[in-house]
């Protein structure tokens, strides 16, 4: 078994580093299905930042850009420049990144966990135990 630090450093092994986009055939969405999802990822640990781009069906984009660090302190992850409630940590060769975000008078709550493929040209973010419990998106590898 292994003890806490040698379990980080395992973890840090993965990087999330590239450009992906979504296989959207395989994945599981929540809400109005988009034309394409890409996302940019910079990943040097404990730092992380992403740049999502949801495609529309009508043309229209959203992006979004989340940062966190991924050492399990809380209050440190921002969501378009905002500072959001929340913290990101590893869980075995899993990422965690565990958000509350208030909208309008009720409070969400996503726990988004990553993972690679074994050959690292597979990014699987699921949502479990959260306001979108079930949405699984597998995005490939662009770059």
């Amino acid at each position: 078994m292994l003890n806490g630090d040698e379990n980080r450093m395992e973890c840090r092994n993965a990087n999330f580093t590239g450009f992906w986009n979504a296989n959207l055939g395989k994945s599981t969405l929540r809400g109005p299905a988009p034309k394409a999802i890409s996302a940019r990822i910079e990943h040097n640990d404990p730092e992380l930042r992403a740049e999502v781009i949801v495609l529309k069906m009508d043309g229209s984009e959203q992006r979004v850009i989340f940062q966190c660090w991924t050492d399990g302190r809380p209050g440190r992850q921002s969501l378009n420049g905002e500072t959001v409630r929340g913290n990101a940590r590893w869980e075995g060769t899993e990422l965690i990144l565990e958000s509350w975000i208030q909208a309008g008078e009720r409070e969400m709550h996503f726990r988004d966990c990553w993972s690679l493929s074994p050959d690292v040209q597979r990014l699987i973010m699921e949502h479990r135990d959260d306001d979108l419990a079930g949405q699984l998106t597998i995005l490939d590898r662009a770059d």
